[in-house]
């Protein structure tokens, strides 16, 4: 595809070393500033998405139940969706 304008990632550093999930953050971030990217990263991993994401959505059996910006993204709602 010649010049996308959307990156879908499921779990990119799944099973993958810390360090290079650490360059796979910062490539993500780049491509977002510098290319104008949308990307749309599915991630269990709350550290990866609260570093490298800017906006949240929770989904509970097809359904959006929570969004918005990262900073939003309180332990009441992580307890309350995500938390087994």
């Amino acid at each position: 595809m010649i010049e996308p304008q959307l990156l879908i990632l499921d779990e990119p550093g799944e099973g993958i070393q810390p360090n290079i999930v650490a360059q796979i953050g910062e490539v993500i971030r780049r491509l977002i500033k510098e290319d104008g990217l949308t990307v749309l990263l599915v991630e269990q991993k709350l550290p990866f998405a609260r570093k490298y994401a800017d906006r949240f959505a929770i989904m509970d059996r097809g359904r959006r139940v929570a969004e918005g910006e990262i900073a939003e993204l309180s332990d009441e709602l992580i307890k309350k969706h995500l938390t087994v």
